[in-house]
């Protein structure tokens, strides 16, 4: 899962990288020169790879990761607000990196400082994320109104197919939504038409996280502003600059000072239990002497999917999976008392694969 971190200058998303990945990347009040976004890949902590390590004794063990991206702000937009340039937040090079990502976390400023308010006013997180939704639609706009007029030269040229009449057709419905205010997810939408938007990899398509990136002094006290929020998407809270020295301490001296603050977990862990859940993620294992790994699947995908996740040669060859679940092993004790007990299943490609699913994948290519 990648997942990209935007928001408006000085919003504190660099910070936020920060404390969700454990690294030291320059966090700067003023402009900063870095051209390059900051990247890194966290593991994904989960106590059912350590049980099954300590059960298979693997040469190696993987756990499922999230690469964190944290995208520059153009130098157009580190003006002060009244003079940033519309559009600019999605513009440049860095925006394939963005369109990229699997999603977005928004970081939306809710501390105060002197020269932050000076140059963009007072925190008001509901009104930031207003402008970032109208960027958001706007690059989205450029690309689908570009690709809808060349469609339509081509076709009055007489350069016209069924496959190209029907992405008109899609394209044109995009156009619309996205004219009225509205965002790509809000389409309902077939699978085919799916496959012929997915290579534009639309912003507004993309699910979304919020992080509202307040002060240490008024962590816990903005429910309006979260309640507010969280009737566009889903919403978190952090301390931005504790979290992030959170992160770099020896986890004694930094479990003592969660609990000071009233702060149960990371951010990473927090954060990474909250994306999962509000974006329908699940994991699954495969087990072995040489290797046991977590991996990421969207809830609701099928073997088949979860095989193409393991390589596209198990998907393209797919003849079944031999499935048992994590808790039926624990209980169990072995590989040998599931199958004594029948609970090892043999699946075809249309199985729902489940949360703590074991999956051994039959092929042939």
């Amino acid at each position: 899962m990648d997942i990209g971190i935007i928001g408006l200058p000085k919003a504190g998303k660099t910070t936020i990288f920060n404390a969700l990945t454990g690294q030291e990347a320059e966090v700067a009040e003023y402009a900063s020169a870095r051209v390059e976004p900051n990247v890194a890949v966290v593991e994904v902590g989960d106590p059912r790879v350590d049980e099954l390590a300590r059960r298979y004794r693997p040469r190696k063990t993987v756990y499922a990761s999230i690469q964190f991206i944290d995208f520059v702000t153009p130098a157009s937009h580190e003006s002060d607000a009244s003079t940033r340039e519309s559009g600019g937040l999605f513009s440049g090079e860095g925006i394939t990196m963005v369109r990229n990502a699997d999603v977005l976390l928004v970081v939306l400023r809710n501390f105060s400082n002197a020269t932050l308010d000076e140059l963009f006013g007072a925190p008001d997180p509901v009104r930031d994320l207003d402008e970032i939704e109208g960027e958001l639609t706007l690059a989205d706009q450029v690309i689908a109104e570009r690709r809808l007029e060349r469609i339509r030269s081509d076709h009055a040229r007489g350069k016209k197919s069924a496959a190209s009449q029907a992405e008109e057709r899609v394209i044109a419905r995009v156009v619309e939504e996205l004219d009225g205010g509205g965002a790509v997810r809000n389409l309902e939408l077939t699978a085919d038409e799916r496959s012929l938007i997915n290579g534009f990899r639309f912003l507004t398509a993309k699910p979304v996280l919020l992080v509202v990136n307040s002060s240490e002094e008024s962590f816990g006290a903005n429910t309006a502003t979260l309640e507010a929020l969280e009737r566009r998407y889903p919403v978190i809270e952090f301390a931005g600059n504790f979290e992030m020295e959170l992160s770099r301490m020896e986890p004694e001296d930094a479990a003592a000072f969660m609990e000071d603050v009233g702060i149960s977990e990371s951010a990473r862990n927090r954060l990474t239990r909250f994306a999962y859940r509000m974006l329908g993620y699940i994991s699954f294992f495969t087990v072995g002497e040489d290797e046991v790994r977590a991996w990421t699947l969207r809830d609701g995908a099928n073997a088949q999917e979860a095989a193409g996740t393991v390589h596209t040669d198990l998907a393209r060859g797919f003849i079944r999976a031999e499935c048992f679940t994590y808790d039926d092993l624990v209980e169990a004790g072995s590989e040998a008392a599931i199958k004594q007990k029948g609970l090892l299943r043999l699946e075809g490609k249309e199985y729902r694969v489940k949360d703590g699913d074991i999956l051994n994948i039959r092929f042939n290519v």
